[in-house]
């Protein structure tokens, strides 16, 4: 049976402990460095990842906000929310969340020989 893959951080602590018990201290130093160096990498990236899910969150709560209980093309709510951080493919997105969560409805229809998605409220 294989075992588990080792972090960076748990590597380089090996290797730390490896150069403090056979004195080489400059070693260790440089190893508990990148230790650090990870740790603050890898908060750094919670907090992206934590800013991006509000993101995702308030985008979702514009678009939920101008849906209505008549059916609308992703370009007519497009239009609605109007936000120039928003792109037509920020909204489908939210919209098909939306979808997904069960807040909206999805219908097939058609508009100018097309037949595209249009969403009201669940």
């Amino acid at each position: 049976m294989s075992e588990a893959k080792k972090t960076q951080s748990e590597i380089y602590a090996e290797i730390r402990d490896l150069m403090v018990e056979q004195g080489y201290q400059d070693y260790a130093d440089f190893c508990q460095k990148q230790i650090d160096a990870l740790a603050r990498k890898a908060e750094k990236a919670k907090e992206r990842a934590a800013a991006k899910k509000e993101e995702a969150s308030e985008a979702k709560a514009l678009v939920a906000a101008a849906l209505t209980d008549e059916l609308q093309t992703g370009a007519q709510i497009f239009e609605q929310v109007g936000d120039e951080d928003f792109t037509i493919g920020k909204v489908r997105a939210q919209l098909t969340a939306l979808v997904r969560d069960g807040s909206a409805v999805k219908e097939e229809v058609k508009v100018e020989k097309r037949t595209v998605m249009a969403y009201k409220l669940a």
